[in-house]
């Protein structure tokens, strides 16, 4: 399995936009694409800032390939994300879970 870990910041309000895009419009795109495996949305309130990781997961980089195309290693970012967020990452990162219970 291939987890791809993403990181983004938001500003404090409305601390519920980016996490019901993400559970609302973003989710059931990655539910249609064979290979998607699961989601996991992390938030971290912090003084100036909200700091959410996103963790998708994936049975190969072929399943990674169909939702990010030949450049894996960029983020895909619509719009109305882009739109909720004051800065995130460009770039993703790729791990093979090597051991998980």
């Amino acid at each position: 399995m291939i987890v791809r870990v993403w990181h983004a910041r938001a500003a404090l309000a409305p601390p519920s936009a980016y996490p019901r895009h993400f559970i609302d419009a973003v989710l059931p795109e990655l539910h249609r694409i064979e290979g998607f495996v699961g989601a996991t949305l992390l938030r971290q309130h912090r003084a100036h800032d909200i700091e959410y990781v996103v963790e998708t997961r994936w049975t190969s980089m072929d399943a990674v390939r169909a939702f990010a195309g030949a450049n894996i290693d960029r983020a895909v970012v619509g719009p109305d994300a882009a739109a909720m967020l004051i800065d995130y990452d460009q770039r993703v990162q790729h791990y093979e879970v090597v051991y998980e219970t």
